[in-house]
């Protein structure tokens, strides 16, 4: 199974009427020992920072079109806690409710992702934000990019 390291990263600027992207680094060794990088990011989504931080995760998984073993590194404590502390199984189990009657936000997506993590074997790693890591550095240019453009997509020989 190829082993894949995935970095992501959303920027929605804090203002679900304004603009938001996301940015994804895939980045895998070949057969040969040469790495390979993907980079995704996407255009204006009117949305919030949870909902990009999820996109980027979405994306990169659902760039690969077989399956794979992939640590994803995120700034994002959301994404890492609902799937490193069991949120999700607890979410369905009550029917998509999270205390009496209220009901889990960005559902579309966690459905969405739960399909795009199927095939894969997936765990999650927090890394702080902006702690200097030249990767997430990376993913913060690539928001940055999606956030205030129309769409951007930079393939630089992901072998499939």
């Amino acid at each position: 199974m190829t082993r894949i390291t995935m970095y992501t990263d959303g920027a929605a600027r804090g203002n679900p009427d304004g603009p938001g992207g996301y940015g994804t680094i895939l980045s895998f060794v070949d057969s040969k020992g040469q790495e390979h990088i993907r980079e995704l990011s996407a255009g204006y989504q009117k949305t919030t920072n949870n909902r990009m931080e999820m996109m980027a995760v979405i994306a990169g998984l659902e760039a690969l079109n077989r399956p794979c073993e992939i640590t994803v590194y995120s700034d994002s404590q959301y994404v890492v806690k609902a799937f490193n502390e069991h949120w999700l199984d607890g979410w369905i189990k009550k029917g998509w409710k999270r205390g009496k009657n209220e009901p889990v936000k960005n559902v579309d997506l966690w459905k969405r992702m739960l399909a795009a993590k199927e095939p894969h074997q997936v765990s999650f790693q927090w890394v702080k934000g902006h702690n200097g890591h030249p990767q997430n550095e990376r993913c913060d240019e690539l928001a940055t990019t999606a956030a205030d453009g129309t769409g951007l997509l930079v393939d630089e020989g992901l072998e499939q």
